[in-house]
């Protein structure tokens, strides 16, 4: 078995975890610069602590990264060698935007822009770019508290419009939103929040979500207006929730727990709030703030695709001293250990026909093309004396899951239009913020605390991807 014809294999990254150069060529500050490495990353990222400004008493390895900005030709010419169809790509809003609504876009970040996507043209490689990957500019955070206001979508749909103009030739797939359900468990991460003393959290969330969707709905709808033939898609964080054991109140609560995962898609392709979402903010006394002209809005933006990523799934006890006992430690989305599954080294549960079962669930709920954007592992690797790396575990974990994924396509009959690995190079890890945290096929050198050369290298998994591709999926080692 293989995959069908115009399949799109490539790699996907995020600007903020690759490119470096945070203070260069006018960039401006965001949200993701000043969370820092350490005991500190979980409480920013949360909207828990405020930090709009970094300090000398914290470390921030995103800021050099791996320096994309100034190596992407190369880096762009290992991705080609792979054979990548599709390179999933991030913008940084403020490198476009220093200040996420400024009188006159940054020349030099959208020269950079165009030089990327006219780089992957030439070596017949399709960008899918996300406009915004938890990257809310600092300014407007000081300016509006992020996206709990209103405002901020007006600021995004300009951004978008930008965008659009410049690179509507280059870019036929765009994405809104990265992992957007991610704002439920990152507020700041996701949305820019700071919980301020007194607020509701749950009302300050389900608002800036609110804000977000209809951001999403009118950036489809001026793509569409914009760019003839274009593809926008949503993205999420999945990962099905399996109950930990067959008594009814725990399969209850793995589908609530998988509903709070599907509620903004419910939204962005469905293009309107689920009933059940509806009656759970009643209950809650949670009141969103609307405008008459918001339902049209959702429902005129709906999606063309739905897009995800994938590392493992999920469990879910009702049971309190079992959720307890067994939770999976430092998980951004709580969840108890599924006593069926190895993991990895940093504790991720490692569940291939899971990923066959979240596209199953995904096309069954919203029929619309998948795209799978995120799928690695993330693992210390080792340099040998002679430069090699060898790491058959990143193999094994992609072997199983591109297997599954291919028996969703041509068993379950699942239209998928692509797949793009985390992260084909070395980049900072989003969870973590280190670089020992390493999910890619080409080695970089740099350490967590700033040390190396930088220089590329290709990993044992670059071979072995190369011929996945070059065989459409067929030869699986």
């Amino acid at each position: 078995m293989k995959m069908p014809e115009g399949f799109l294999w490539g790699g996907a990254t995020a600007a903020n975890q690759c490119e470096g150069a945070y203070d260069q060529d006018g960039r401006g500050l965001s949200s993701v610069d000043v969370v820092p490495f350490g005991p500190d990353r979980g409480p920013v990222a949360r909207g828990e602590k405020k930090m709009l400004a970094c300090d000398s008493q914290h470390t921030y390895p995103s800021h050099q990264a791996i320096d994309l900005y100034h190596h992407y030709k190369e880096d762009i010419a290992l991705f080609a060698e792979m054979g990548f169809k599709c390179y999933r790509m991030s913008i940084a809003w403020t490198r476009i935007f220093p200040h996420g609504d400024d009188a006159q876009p940054n020349a030099a970040g959208i020269a950079f822009y165009r030089s990327v996507f006219e780089e992957c043209r030439r070596y017949g490689i399709e960008p899918l770019v996300t406009i915004c990957h938890f990257d809310t500019p600092i300014a407007l955070i000081e300016k509006y508290g992020g996206w709990k206001d209103r405002r901020m979508v007006d600021a995004f749909v300009r951004y978008c419009r930008v965008l659009f103009e410049q690179y509507g030739s280059l870019v036929r797939y765009w994405l809104t939103f990265n992992e957007i359900n991610m704002l439920l468990h990152m507020p700041f991460m996701g949305a820019g929040i700071v919980f301020e003393e007194g607020e509701d959290k749950e009302q300050v969330k389900y608002q800036a979500a609110h804000h977000e969707l209809l951001a999403s709905a009118r950036a489809v709808q001026l793509a569409h207006e914009m760019i003839p033939g274009v593809m926008v898609g949503c993205m999420l964080a999945a990962g099905q929730f399996y109950p930990y054991t067959c008594a009814p109140e725990d399969v209850y609560l793995a589908m609530e727990r998988d509903r709070d995962n599907y509620f903004f898609i419910d939204v962005q392709a469905n293009g309107e709030y689920p009933v059940w979402a509806q009656k759970r903010m009643e209950r809650a006394g949670i009141l969103l703030q609307t405008q008459p002209e918001d339902e049209q809005t959702l429902r005129q933006g709906r999606v063309d695709f739905v897009s995800f990523s994938y590392y493992s799934s999920r469990c879910a006890s009702a049971d309190p001293e079992i959720a307890a006992r067994h939770a999976r430690g430092n998980a951004v989305v709580s969840s108890v250990v599924n006593p069926y599954l190895k993991a990895s080294e940093w504790g991720w549960q490692i569940d291939p026909l899971g990923l066959r079962l979240t596209l199953n669930v995904l096309y069954d709920r919203y029929r619309k093309p998948l795209f799978i954007v995120e799928n690695g592992m993330g693992a210390t690797d080792k340099v040998e004396a002679d430069g090699s790396i060898h790491d058959p575990y990143r193999i094994d974990y992609m072997r199983e899951h591109i297997r599954a994924m291919r028996d969703a396509v041509n068993l379950d009959g699942v239209p998928l239009l692509g797949y793009t690995c985390w992260g084909p190079i070395d980049i900072v890890s989003a969870s973590t913020g280190e670089m020992k945290k390493r999910y890619g096929m080409i080695y970089v050198d740099k350490d967590n605390e700033g040390g190396g050369t930088l220089a590329r290298s290709r990993k044992d998994s670059f071979y072995w991807y190369k011929r996945v591709i070059a065989t459409n999926g067929e030869d699986l080692g």
